[in-house]
């Protein structure tokens, strides 16, 4: 390695490793072990390889000066071809011991990283609803990724860096020192000059990558927003273009300019540098050639002092920077690891019960619910805030206590922030409760198994939300062994079977990020096919046709109609014109169950139901039912046919 690439690598080294001083944690290193102990037979393999290839740097160098003594001291040629053969099988040791320790250092580090996204990934995928409702996508994307990254450096370049550099380190001072200890004390003595920069400078360039990295996340951040179809559509309808690529080309300048910078630092800095090492082989030329005149060492030692003067200075300029090197990697794994310690609020029982066959009840039981504190289900550092809040929060629901027997249907109705979607979200046990309990069949459902729970209850959302993925794939979510004619059947059911069949790649049809190539309407008899195919024994839909317009609503209703015949409903309404049959009607306000009865009851009572009803109703329009409802004579908005879930 030449001087000008030792230079290179030391202030790489340092300005990429920049961590504030703190302590190792042992506790730590020791779970990094658990990591690693399944690949220790590599790692020893690793570490041996990296020793010897360690050990073969040094003695090139020697092995120069041994023929540069033989040609000037006219010595056989034999003996100059042994040692030049010798020097090319070393060089070929060399090489294939590169290889080698490539293939063991890839190896180890890509399975490091298979194991590390394996684990975060489940183990994020086990987090409640209130995690993601709180933590930014791109942060915890990023533990995936970079931090994953960084802490697969620790095997991969650290750990062979400083086991290979001290090995290096060691045995070139011996060596120097034998060939000479005026030289090596010299050598010594200017490597301050030579390792301070670095560290100053790496410091440097650090900061200026932190910023262009923060600009770079912004800018990042920018696009993915603005290239989303809804970010598209509301730059597009407030007018911003032109502000929108104003911000962007100031954040890209900043960028550029800290890229002239920055390249301008580094050519300054291995300037300097090599001008050091040059002027540190002149003194080595020169004492040691003042010795090999003078009798005080042969003229092949000054010659190998020179080509180890580099084995000297790179491992001890590595190894300058080698606490930041291994900060570097610590904190990335702190960072992995304290995902991997946020406990899961949901647990799965440890002995889940099953539920009855047949037709299922679904019970509140005096349940009490708030969501949960910041505190106990994310982190400050994937909120990017500096702390987290840690106040409870506000009690939503209030002694609620209601009964659905087998095939009833219950529907939900009162104002905004009553706590309906949160009965629904209770349900699936996306939360649990507080206090009292909810019920599937008679049986907690925090007594259940989550894949009991996914197989015999089904949620439709006002969203209808898909995966950008192919009409095929984003139904087989809810039953994978689903045959051909299974989806098929599942998209006439839904009221969309004609539609996907006239697309010209039918099912594998990619539908776009969160539905988008698809219409409202579509979106949602989708996600009903898809509740249809998984077959749930309880349906229950919050607002699912909340933002349709009429035409689609009628679609969705007769979807919606199909899926819940036969089965155990929790309807969550909105619009009131589809919920008057229900087999009883639960008004909510502030998380307290107000009234409850049938529509004619709530009716003649004249409460808050009754005035919801008749604020909706004032255009005398026949109202489309649920199934084997009869009210020919109540009037509706035309707006409210088909809302079923709403």
């Amino acid at each position: 390695m030449s001087m000008e690439m030792v230079a290179w690598t030391s202030m790489y080294q340092v300005a990429h490793g920049s961590q504030e001083r703190r302590p190792l944690s042992i506790v730590t290193l020791r779970r990094v072990a658990t990591f690693a102990r399944p690949h220790r037979r590599r790692l020893i393999a690793f570490l041996m390889v990296s020793i010897v290839g360690a050990a073969l740097v040094v003695a090139t160098p020697v092995l120069a000066g041994r023929v540069f003594d033989a040609i000037v001291g006219g010595g056989s040629v034999g003996v100059v071809v042994m040692l030049a053969a010798l020097i090319a099988v070393i060089a070929v040791a060399e090489a294939a011991g590169g290889i080698v320790q490539r293939w063991l250092s890839s190896s180890l580090g890509e399975d490091l990283i298979l194991d590390l996204r394996a684990a975060v990934f489940d183990h994020v995928q086990r987090q409640p609803v209130a995690f993601f409702t709180r933590t930014r996508t791109g942060a915890l994307v990023s533990r995936l990724n970079n931090d994953v990254i960084g802490a697969q450096r620790a095997f991969s370049n650290t750990l062979s860096g400083v086991v290979g550099n001290v090995v290096t380190l060691a045995l070139t001072l011996v060596v120097m020192l034998g060939l000479s200890w005026q030289v090596t004390v010299l050598a010594l003595v200017l490597l301050p000059l030579f390792v301070l920069p670095a560290r100053r400078i790496g410091r440097r360039l650090a900061q200026l990558q932190r910023e262009a990295a923060e600009h770079n996340a912004r800018m990042g951040t920018q696009m993915t927003e603005r290239f989303s179809a809804p970010g598209a559509t509301l730059v597009k309808l407030f007018g911003r273009p032109a502000e929108e690529t104003r911000e962007f080309v100031a954040r890209a300048a900043r960028v550029r300019d800290i890229g002239v910078r920055t390249a301008m630092v580094q050519w300054t800095f291995v300037t300097a540098l090599t001008l050091v090492s040059a002027l540190a082989l002149a003194l080595v030329y020169g004492l040691g050639g003042y010795l090999a005149l003078t009798g005080g060492m042969a003229p092949g030692d000054v010659v190998a002092l020179a080509l180890l003067l580099t084995r000297l200075y790179a491992p001890l300029t590595a190894l300058a920077s080698a606490r930041v090197e291994v900060m570097s990697a610590v904190v990335s794994f702190e960072r992995v690891f304290e995902v991997l310690d946020l406990v899961p609020l949901i647990a799965e029982p440890a002995d889940p019960q099953p539920v009855p066959d047949g037709p299922l009840s679904v019970e509140f039981d005096a349940v009490d619910f708030a969501y949960p504190a910041a505190d106990t289900v994310s982190l400050a550092s994937l909120e990017e805030v500096a702390q987290l809040d840690a106040r409870g929060g506000e009690q939503v629901l209030h002694e609620v206590t209601f009964r659905a027997e087998p095939g009833q249907l219950i529907a939900l109705v009162g104002s905004s922030g009553a706590g309906k979607s949160t009965i629904a979200q209770l349900l699936p046990r996306l939360y649990d409760v507080d206090a009292g309990a909810v019920r599937l069949g008679g049986v907690d459902v925090r007594d259940l198994s989550f894949d009991t729970i996914r197989a015999t209850l089904g949620l439709v959302t006002q969203d209808g939300h898909l995966f950008h993925e192919s009409i095929r794939a984003n139904l087989l979510l809810a039953r994978p062994e689903a045959s051909d004619q299974d989806l098929w059947d599942a998209l006439r059911r839904g009221r969309l079977h004609d539609l996907v069949a006239s697309l010209p790649d039918g099912l594998e049809t990619v539908v776009g990020e969160r539905g988008y190539r698809l219409s409202g309407g579509e979106r949602q008899r989708l996600t009903i096919a898809r509740l249809l195919l998984a077959r749930p024994r309880i349906v229950v839909l919050d607002e699912a046709t909340a933002h349709l317009d009429s035409t689609s609503e009628a679609a969705v209703q007769e979807a919606l109609t199909e899926a819940l015949v036969g089965r155990t409903a929790i309807v969550i309404a909105h619009r009131l014109s589809t919920i008057r049959a229900a087999d009883q009607i639960l008004v909510l306000e502030h998380g307290r169950i107000i009234e409850r009865g049938t529509h004619a009851e709530l009716i003649g009572r004249d409460g808050r139901y009754a005035e919801l009803h008749h604020t909706q109703f004032d255009q005398p329009t026949p109202p489309v039912p649920f199934p084997g409802s009869t009210f020919p004579e109540e009037s509706a908005d035309p707006r409210d046919v088909a809302t079923v879930a709403t």
